[in-house]
Parts: C-alpha cells; structure tokens; sequence
C-alpha cells in the first residue's frame, strides 16, 4: 500500500502502526499496553479499529492518559484503539488527510492551516481538550524585563505553529518589527524543535522560547526564568491549546465512533480533574511508553500545574489566534466558518448534565 494512497475506512482493521511510521507520520506508535479489546465484544460503528493520533506533550495530556488508563479502549469495546504519536502538527494532519488516522489531538494553528488550506473540506474540530501551559523562558543573564527581548534570539518551536504565531503577536504588541517568513527584526524568531530548543537554551544559541509544556520546564531547569506566562495574556486566563479534529469523511461515515472517542475523552478529562496526581503519573508513564524516557519530577510537576484540561474547545480564542496569524503574514484567509461541528460533544454533556460549549459562531449550519 503506497503511503500517499488513501486508506479506504473499510481496511481500518489491517493498517499497523509501524506502516505509520514508514509513511513518515507518527514516531514512538504504540498500542494501548494496559486495556486490550474484549474478544466478543460489541464494535462500535462496527469498525475493527479508530486510529487516534497526539503528541508526546503535557498539552496533550487527556490523549496521553486516556490511553495509558484505557478510557479510549474501555468505551470502544471490541474495536481497537489504535494510537500514533506525532512530533509536529504538519505531520498530523497529513496523516488525517490522508486517512492514516481518524481523530487526533492537535493544536490550534495546525488545524486552522489545514482547514484553509484545504478550503474547509479536510477536518472538522470536535471538542475541546486542554488551555494553557505555554510560557517565555529566557536568560536571566541577558533578560530581565520585557524591554530586554528586543535585539534577542527568541525560539519557536516551527514557522506558523500556535506558539510562532503567539509570540509575533506578543512582539508587534511591543512595538517591535520582524518579518515572520525570515524571522529577522527587533528581535531575531529561531525556529527550533522543541526537542532540541534546550541544548540551544543551555550553550547560548538562544537568548529564551515561547514555548509549551514541558519544553517551558525544562528550560527553567536550566537555569531559565519565566517572563512571560501566556495565559495572563487571555481574559480569564483561558485560550485553546489542544483541539479535538477528526476527518470530515470519519465523521460522516461513523459519527458514533466519535461520539464514543468523544465520551471518552469527556471522562477521561473528569478523572484527571478528580485525581490530579494519578493522572500526572499516568501522563508520565505513557510519555515514557512513547519516547522511551520520563519526565523528571523537576520538570513534570510545573508543566502539570500550569495546563488546565477542558472538554470546551473555547473557539473564541481559537478565532483570535487566526487573526494574529492573519497580522503576522502566516495566513492569508481567516474564513473559519465550519471548522467546528460541536452536535456530538454537546451530546456527551448534556448526558453528564453539563452545558453545551460555544463554537464562536464558526460551527457547520
């Protein structure tokens, strides 16, 4: 099976996780190792499996203990969940575009780029999974005060992600010029991958990094300090860090399975909130499963404080990042009317008593 072909859902059941990783999707995939399928039981939609994608951070931390703790597998029953773990948005929604996965965790610039990209016809956001846990970390050799940064070279994780697109707006809100495509200006934008992004911290490559959890903790480790802490920059100290998307043709072929992932997520999202410290070790150990080491006390406790887990996608702020994108000159077309089809989730929560969320008005008609 070439890795550019479409996967047809009807051979969901024979696509492993290491053909995955040879289309150069996901990295580290791994099969839930706690909860297996129930020979016997039911299916859902009768799928043999739903191929759920997110990354190995604490932002995605509903993904990682859901899997760890078998709430995914729990509420499928007798189809499989299957997990693919990815190092950059780009690389998630390929797969979804190419039907490798079927619902993904993801932050919100990746899915604004790929719904317009795609002239709205590739994914629809689904719910809402996680708010904060994003910080600049800088030198406090060189960095004192905000004032400080300008003629600094500030990290990034990638050109246009959600954390490249905060801190542009963050830097023209002081006055400052850079040009977003070349990262040179006031102050010099060094896209680095978050894995590397502390080595270049530690030699003196970089001056600081808008950055999320735990690449933010693992910086203070290093002797870095916080100046910045995202969410003081929102009303209510709340804005859109990690989305639930899943493919349109997914979500009109099999909407119980994504009521069922939905669900599951709802309750994986109470139990987390219910026991904090389980949950910070079951997000550990399965950060370990995916990339063969966990994370040390140092760096786990602060990144788990400062990310807060929410079923509400809070599409407002989601709309606000893809105007600053707009302003950054990273995209060219704000029209997100459709991104959001909340039907399902809102059904989740009216079942638990709870009230529907807001899709901002950008929700199919």
């Amino acid at each position: 099976m070439a890795c550019a072909a479409r996967r047809a859902l009807t051979v969901v059941a024979v696509l492993p996780l290491l053909a995955l990783a040879a289309c150069g999707y996901g990295s580290q995939a791994k099969e839930d190792d706690t909860v297996k399928v129930v020979a016997g039981a039911p299916k859902t939609d009768g799928l043999d499996a739903v191929r759920i994608g997110y990354f190995g951070n604490v932002t995605h931390a509903t993904a990682l203990v859901g899997n760890r703790k078998g709430f995914f597998q729990k509420a499928l029953g007798g189809t499989e969940a299957r997990y693919a773990v990815f190092n950059a948005g780009p690389s998630e929604i390929e797969a979804l575009n190419s039907g490798s996965i079927d619902i993904g965790w993801i932050g919100p610039s990746p899915a604004v780029n790929g719904y317009v990209r795609s002239g709205g016809k590739n994914l629809r956001i689904v719910g809402g999974s996680a708010s904060g846990g994003v910080k600049l970390v800088v030198n406090p050799e060189k960095i004192t005060s905000v004032a400080d940064v300008e003629g600094k070279r500030i990290a990034t994780p990638q050109l246009g992600n959600t954390q490249d697109v905060a801190f542009l707006h963050w830097a023209a809100e002081q006055g400052w010029q850079v040009d977003a495509q070349s990262g040179r200006g006031d102050v010099t934008v060094v896209r680095s991958d978050n894995k590397v992004t502390p080595d270049a911290f530690r030699t003196g490559s970089v001056d600081g990094a808008w950055v999320p959890e735990p690449t933010a903790s693992r910086l203070v480790a290093e002797g870095g300090e916080v100046l910045v802490d995202e969410a003081d920059l929102w009303p209510d100290k709340k804005f859109v860090i990690t989305n639930i998307v899943v493919s349109q043709e997914f979500l009109k072929e099999h909407p119980k399975a994504v009521e069922t992932v939905l669900r599951a997520s709802v309750e994986t999202n109470r139990w987390i909130e219910a026991h904090p410290e389980a949950a910070k070790a079951a997000a550990n150990e399965q950060l370990a499963a995916d990339s063969g080491k966990a994370l040390p006390a140092g760096v786990l406790d602060p990144a788990w404080e400062s990310l807060h887990v929410t079923d509400d996608p809070l599409a407002a702020t989601l709309d606000v990042q893809a105007r600053h994108a707009v302003r950054a000159g990273l995209l060219e077309d704000t029209d997100l009317k459709g991104i959001y089809d909340l039907t399902l989730l809102d059904k989740v929560l009216a079942a638990e008593g709870e009230p529907a969320v807001d899709d901002a008005g950008l929700g199919v008609e």
